[in-house]
């Protein structure tokens, strides 16, 4: 950030302030303007004012805040006035419907209403989700209620202090290019707050949508066992009741749920992020299935569009990685006879291609992130490393937390039935593929440019080998392929099928390095010896990564 022209800047300040709706943030946005003018530091002030929320394929997300670099009514207000006009542009009839949902957040419930008014104001029908709901509900409503688009007010995993807007288009699924450069510059267009038109705040819709959801997900689940002793954990979001609701519609027994972190609360006491892969996120959830025997834990995100999932071991509670899930969901898909295609993004395992050829089904990568997973063609199964799976793309095109959860309990507890445990079926899978090891290397940075130089460094000086597995390959994603849209990030094809990703987070200021080493598994040895080799690979494809770009 450049030194501030401060009367400039004053200027800019003292004319969001006079537009600003919301007490509370103008009044805060006015008390720095006066330490500014005292002579105090103008650093925050320009922060603040630092160009605007970018608009992107994930929509809008940032600290909650006065300013146009922040989270607020503004800013949402431009963006719902800006969203409007995009849908009539791109042809959406009079009083076509919206439907709006938000999670537990600070201010959601705000920016869902502004929203609203703002569709309304521009001749739109706006349906509203009757409380704090799971994302996918709110994707299941747009295709359910034949809306034009859908938002959701949520920052899924980010930190308290964060907020955002997801957009939707009328097929369910999140936007991509150019929708969403679209959207951006028709925000951009968008003159005067005053003059933005508001209508009535739209229809609550009743629980009855609610129980659609919740039964269309319950129905998933096919008759079989269902003795299974499971501790869950809504991580302080939205998912607690209709997790609870759904376990209980197929059969089990209600899930014995971590009542410090049952209820939604904006704040998250109780973990340092609230985010399922965060090291200490599931500690007290695990602690719980110790104490208690449980056969499983099982968790949401905040707005539960993620599943994660713990086992017992002979070392204590584990966590399952993603990639773990994903080809647990997959493998009872496909033993189910699901047709139509497996598709996952180009940062998770290779597994999940080889299991579907196995079975003679299509298999795409795609992208990173559902906006990409959930428009592929004739989609049967869809998962990224990242925790979400979509496993009925018919209902919701995107990943859904509570439906993924339901089948992970279903096939640990026809697993339990027959003696076994996840963790066995991950072991005949790894007999039949591979060992199949992933981890990912996260480093988050203060400065946002140390991640180009990172990424600068890689390009100048590209690695030969590493973790003393030579590069058989190198794919610069910028440029794009037949298969792929261009993208940032560098793909390092290595020997004996191992692989290494580099790429920029999509949401967090991170470089993430995604690391997977393919081990196969003789049967002298076993599973277990394949697995202690996997993390010696993987520890040293790590360090090679963590060398070549200098982090």
């Amino acid at each position: 950030m450049t030194t501030p022209d401060v009367t400039a800047l004053l200027e800019r300040a003292r004319a969001w302030a006079a537009e600003d709706p919301d007490p509370q943030t103008r009044s805060e946005l006015e008390a720095i303007v006066e330490g500014v003018e005292a002579g105090g530091d103008a650093t925050d002030l320009a922060d603040r004012f630092d160009g605007t929320l970018e608009f992107g394929t994930a929509g809008l997300r940032g600290a909650l805040g006065p300013g146009s670099n922040r989270m607020n009514r503004v800013v949402v207000t431009r963006a719902a006035a800006g969203l409007a006009a995009y849908l009539r542009a791109e042809g959406a009839p009079r009083e076509a419907t919206v439907v709006i949902g938000y999670d537990a957040r600070h201010n959601s419930d705000v920016f869902a209403r502004d929203t609203a008014e703002v569709m309304t104001g521009a001749g739109f029908k706006a349906h509203v989700l009757p409380r704090p709901l799971p994302t996918p509900l709110l994707a299941f409503a747009i295709r359910e209620l034949g809306c034009v688009a859908g938002v959701m007010v949520t920052a899924s995993h980010n930190p308290p202090e964060d907020n955002g807007y997801k957009v939707y288009l009328g097929d369910g699924s999140q936007i991509v290019p150019p929708a969403d450069a679209g959207i951006a510059a028709a925000i951009a267009a968008v003159g005067a707050l005053a003059d933005v038109p508001r209508g009535p705040a739209g229809t609550v819709q009743d629980e009855h949508l609610v129980d659609r959801y919740l039964d269309t997900v319950a129905d998933l689940a096919v008759d079989g066992p269902r003795d299974l002793d499971i501790v869950y954990t809504p991580l302080h979001g939205v998912g607690g009741a209709s997790v609870v609701q759904v376990l209980e519609t197929a059969g089990f027994d209600a899930p014995r749920v971590v009542s410090q972190q049952e209820q939604p609360d904006p704040d998250f006491p109780t973990v340092a992020f609230p985010n399922p892969e965060e090291p200490g996120a599931m500690d007290l959830a695990m602690a719980l299935a110790d104490a208690q025997g449980a056969d499983l834990v099982v968790a949401n995100d905040p707005d539960a569009d993620r599943c994660a999932a713990a086992v017992p071991g002979p070392h204590g509670w584990r966590m399952l990685r993603g990639d773990e899930v994903g080809a647990l969901l997959a493998a009872h898909l496909l033993a189910a006879g699901k047709q139509g295609t497996y598709a996952t993004s180009i940062v998770s395992s290779s597994l999940l291609g080889k299991m579907a050829a196995a079975a003679g089904q299509p298999y795409v990568e795609t992208l990173t992130g559902f906006k990409w997973i959930g428009r592929v063609e004739n989609l049967a199964f869809g998962y990224e490393e990242a925790l979400g799976y979509c496993v009925d793309p018919e209902h919701v095109r995107d990943k859904d937390g509570v439906s993924a959860l339901l089948l992970l309990c279903e096939l640990a507890a026809s697993a339990k039935a027959e003696g076994r445990g996840l963790t066995d079926l991950l072991d005949d899978i790894a007999r039949e593929h591979g060992l199949h090891a992933t981890d990912q290397l996260s480093v988050r940075v203060s400065d946002l440019g140390e991640i180009a130089a990172a990424m600068q460094r890689l390009r100048a000086t590209p690695p030969t080998s590493l973790g003393g597995l030579a590069v058989e390959g190198v794919d610069d994603l910028a440029e794009g392929s037949a298969d792929l849209p261009p993208t940032e990030g560098l793909r390092y094809r290595l020997a004996d099928g191992a692989r290494v990703i580099v790429r920029p987070s999509g949401t967090e200021p991170k470089l993430k390095c995604y690391l997977e080493v393919v081990v196969p598994v003789h049967p002298e040895d076993g599973v277990e010896a394949a697995r202690i080799a996997a993390v010696g690979r993987l520890d040293a494809l790590r360090g090679g990564i963590k060398a070549a770009a200098g982090i």
